[in-house]
C-alpha cells in the first residue's frame, strides 16, 4: 500500500512497508538556505537541510530511502546545485548526483568503518554506499607544489603584511605582571612585545604561557611567589626567574631562550614563516631601526602564520591547478595529528580531556605535550569545546586567579569564565572533516583568530585529529 508513495522516509511512521535504509546527505559548501530534492520525492518536495553544529558551512539531512538507484540535487539560496565531488550524470533534470543503495548490506563492503583510513565524511554517510577511492598525489606533484609555494614566499617580504592603519600593543618590563595580563585579556591579544626603556630595546614577549607558569608557581607550596607579591611583581622580575623555573618544570632541563625572535620589513615571508616554526612562537615582531646599532627600533607589526597563509591563498586563488596538492583531502596527506586507528603503531598521541578534568591537569598537559590547545570531549570522544593557552588570560578578569585553586576548578568552569572571549564568527571550536581538501582547510585557517581546526566525524563530531597553522606550513615547506 505504500509502494506508490515517495521513497523518502523523513516523515515515515515506521508501520509496515518496503525496506527503507537511513541515508545522510551532506552539502559542505555553505549557503543561507539549503534544500534536498530528488527522484525519491518525485522532484516535487524540497527537504530542508540543517547546518551541522560547529560547522556552519556544512548542511545535512537524513532520509530513509528504498534500495536501488536514486538521483538528487541541492537547492541552495534559490539555485539548483550539484556536488561535483560525488557521482553525477546529465539527465532530464540537468546535472544530477546519483546514489545506489544495495538491497543486502553484505553486497558492498563497508567503506566508512572507524578503522578505515582515508574515510570520507563529506559524501553520504552510510555503510552501504560505494565510495570513490581517495585521490593520491605523486611525489613529483608534491615537490612541484612545494617549490611554487616556496618561490612565492621568497619573492614577497614582511613589508607586505603591514596594514595601512592599526595598532600594535607593547608592554613596559617595569609594569606589574598582574596588570600586564589584565591588558592582554582586555585587548583580546595572546602575546605582547616587551620594551626595556633602560636598554632602548625590545627584549622579549609576554604570552599566555607565562601566565600558565605563574599560576602553577602560585599553586606550588614551595614557591617564593605569593599572591601579594604578584600585585607588584614586575615583568622584568618574572622573566629573570623564568629561566630557572623552566629547568624545574616536570624535570625538564630545557632553558627558555632570552633573545627576542624578530624580523625586518625586508625579510622574505619564507624567512618569517621559518622563524615562527623553528622558534615555536605564535608571532614574530617586525622591527625597523635607522641607527647602526639597532637601538630604539620601531615596532611595525606582529607577523603571524595566519597572515602569511592568507597571502598564499590570495595568490593561488585563480591558479589552484598549479598546486595539485590543494585538492587533496587532508586525510590522504601527512598533515596534522590524528587519533591512531586500531592496530596502527602509536605515533604522537592526541591530547584530549573530559570537561570535569581539573584546570591544573589541563595546564600541565598544555606544557608537557607542548601543544597550544586541547579538545574537550565527552565519553564518546565527541567534541564539546576546546581549551587553549590564551583562555588562561580570562582568569585575570576581576582577579579570578586569586580566588581559585587549579586542582578544584574544572576545565568547564574555567571556560565559563572566558565564554565571551576567543570567538570567531560565533564559534569557539573551529572544525573540519577529514575529507575536506587542503585548500578548504587553508582558507579557514587564514581567517584572523583561527590557529587550528579540530578534525571531526560528520554528524557525531567524534574527534579524529587536529590540524594547526604550523602543521600546514611544515607540510607546504617540507620542514
Amino acid at each position: 500500500m505504500f509502494g506508490s508513495g515517495p521513497d523518502t522516509g523523513h516523515g515515515n511512521s515506521g508501520v509496515s512497508g518496503p525496506l527503507l535504509i537511513p541515508m545522510r546527505f551532506v552539502w559542505p559548501y555553505g549557503g543561507r538556505r539549503v534544500f534536498l530534492s530528488g527522484s525519491f520525492t518525485r522532484w516535487l518536495e524540497h527537504i530542508p537541510m540543517s547546518p551541522m553544529e560547529g560547522c556552519p558551512t556544512v548542511f545535512q539531512v537524513i532520509c530513509s530511502l528504498s534500495p536501488g538507484y536514486h538521483q538528487f540535487k541541492f537547492f541552495v539560496d534559490g539555485e539548483w546545485r550539484h556536488d561535483e565531488h560525488q557521482p553525477f550524470v546529465n539527465d532530464n533534470y540537468g546535472i544530477v548526483n546519483t546514489i545506489f543503495i544495495a538491497r543486502e548490506p553484505n553486497l558492498v563492503a563497508p567503506s566508512f568503518s572507524p578503522e578505515t583510513p582515508g574515510r570520507s565524511n563529506m559524501d553520504v554517510d552510510d555503510a552501504f554506499v560505494t565510495s570513490e577511492p581517495v585521490p593520491t598525489v605523486s611525489d613529483a606533484d608534491l615537490e612541484a607544489s612545494r617549490n611554487r609555494v616556496s618561490a612565492f614566499l621568497s619573492r614577497h617580504t614582511a613589508y607586505e603584511l603591514l596594514a595601512e592603519s592599526g595598532k600594535v600593543i607593547a608592554l613596559d618590563v617595569n609594569i606589574a605582571v598582574k596588570q600586564a595580563f589584565h591588558i592582554l585579556y582586555e585587548q583580546g591579544i595572546p602575546v605582547a612585545p616587551l620594551w626595556d626603556s633602560c636598554k632602548g630595546q625590545f627584549v622579549g614577549v609576554l604570552s599566555a604561557l607565562d601566565f600558565i607558569l605563574i599560576l602553577r608557581e602560585l599553586g606550588n607550596h614551595g614557591s617564593n611567589l605569593t599572591e601579594e607579591e604578584l600585585e607588584t611583581h614586575t615583568i622584568s622580575a618574572w622573566k629573570e626567574g623564568k629561566v630557572y623555573l623552566g629547568r624545574q618544570i616536570d624535570g625538564n632541563a630545557r632553558s627558555y631562550p632570552r633573545c627576542l625572535v624578530q624580523a625586518g620589513p625586508n625579510d622574505s615571508l619564507k624567512d618569517v614563516a621559518l622563524k615562527i616554526l623553528k622558534s615555536k612562537v605564535a608571532t614574530v615582531p617586525i622591527m625597523h631601526s635607522t641607527s647602526q646599532d639597532g637601538s630604539f627600533p620601531q615596532l611595525l607589526h606582529l607577523a603571524t602564520l595566519s597572515e602569511i597563509l592568507k597571502c598564499i591563498c590570495r595568490h593561488f586563488k585563480h591558479s589552484a591547478s598549479s598546486l595539485p596538492i590543494l585538492q587533496q583531502p587532508i586525510c590522504s596527506i601527512p598533515l596534522g595529528t590524528w587519533v591512531p586507528n586500531i592496530g596502527e603503531p602509536n605515533g604522537r598521541p592526541l591530547a584530549m580531556l573530559r570537561p570535569n578534568a581539573t584546570l591544573g591537569a589541563a595546564l600541565s598537559l598544555l606544557i608537557q605535550a607542548e601543544v597550544s590547545s586541547i579538545p574537550i570531549v565527552d565519553k564518546n570522544d565527541s567534541l564539546l569545546d576546546i581549551y587553549s593557552r590564551s583562555d588562561i588570560t580570562a582568569l585575570a578578569k576581576d582577579k579570578a586567579y586569586a580566588q581559585i585553586h587549579l586542582d578544584e576548578m574544572s576545565v568547564h568552569q574555567a571556560l565559563q569564565l572566558g565564554q565571551d572571549a576567543n570567538f570567531f564568527n560565533g564559534q569557539r571550536c573551529q572544525m573540519c572533516l577529514g575529507s575536506d581538501t587542503l585548500h578548504k582547510v587553508m582558507e579557514r585557517l587564514a581567517n584572523p583568530g583561527v590557529r587550528r581546526l579540530v578534525i571531526v566525524e560528520a554528524g557525531t563530531k567524534r574527534v579524529e585529529g587536529i590540524v594547526s597553522l604550523s602543521d600546514v606550513f611544515r607540510f607546504l615547506l617540507g620542514v
